[in-house]
């Protein structure tokens, strides 16, 4: 091997070694938001009895992939040009069971008071042109380490079960296709993705006039008992418990 040869070598080292150690304290702010995250699930499950995040993942770039995207997008390789031009390095993905829980997620999230929203991207009100539905939100939580405070870009991707596994999908059967996709299969592929968006409509609707009719039930057992003759503070308990039930329903 060259003495330039085993210099570049030497070079491109260093600079994973430096991206990687870099990289902790992404690692850091996606673990704080995956903790609020888990929060939100644990609330809604106890306390609420339904829960809308039927799944969670997080991913953290590898060096060698924030490294391709620098020379892909011609950005200078230093640590605080990497931080403002790539901030998607921690990502995490929800699925949400509708597309009402996708922006009450969001908004749960964007609400706490050390959270920052940086930027929102709506591709459910605004579809990419393949089809592609998801919210994306860059977020920038603060990390604090032994020394220093740091405020690290995290991003995170909202959607619903229809939309990831058309997105899921869609990656697997494009992957490492890296030639023009027929505009015939463009099409299909953008029929797909109205499908899914008609079925979470539908789904969502059903789930409306589900809940509707469970409020209705309710009321009527709270008439019914209303009209026993029961001791007043069985009574009190008992209407207390249905109140409760009757709030979630809203």
């Amino acid at each position: 091997m060259s003495l330039l040869s085993q210099n570049y070598l030497s070079q491109f080292k260093d600079a994973i070694n430096e991206l990687t150690r870099f990289t902790m304290v992404y690692k850091f702010a996606m673990d704080e938001l995956n903790t609020k995250i888990n929060i939100l699930q644990e609330e809604f499950q106890y306390v609420h009895d339904y829960n809308p995040i039927e799944h969670c993942s997080s991913r953290l770039k590898s060096p060698e992939s924030i490294l391709q995207k620098v020379i892909r997008k011609n950005i200078d390789f230093s640590l605080p040009e990497i931080k403002e031009n790539i901030k998607d390095i921690a990502g995490i993905r929800i699925s949400c069971s509708f597309i009402s829980d996708i922006y009450r997620i969001s908004e749960m999230i964007e609400n706490q008071k050390d959270v920052e929203l940086v930027d929102r991207k709506d591709y459910i009100k605004n579809p990419k042109p393949n089809g592609y539905q998801s919210l994306h939100l860059i977020l920038k939580i603060p990390v604090f380490m032994s020394d220093r405070e740091e405020e690290v870009y995290v991003e995170l991707q909202i959607r619903t079960i229809a939309m990831d596994f058309w997105a899921s999908l869609e990656h697997k059967i494009f992957y490492k296709y890296n030639k023009d996709i027929p505009d015939r299969l463009k099409k299909d592929l953008k029929d797909a993705a109205f499908s899914a968006a008609e079925l979470d409509k539908k789904m969502e609707s059903i789930h409306k006039e589900v809940n509707q009719l469970k409020k209705v039930n309710e009321e009527e057992e709270l008439g019914d008992l209303l009209s026993l003759d029961l001791p007043k503070n069985m009574m009190q308990s008992i209407l207390k418990d249905l109140n409760g039930s009757l709030k979630l329903l809203e």
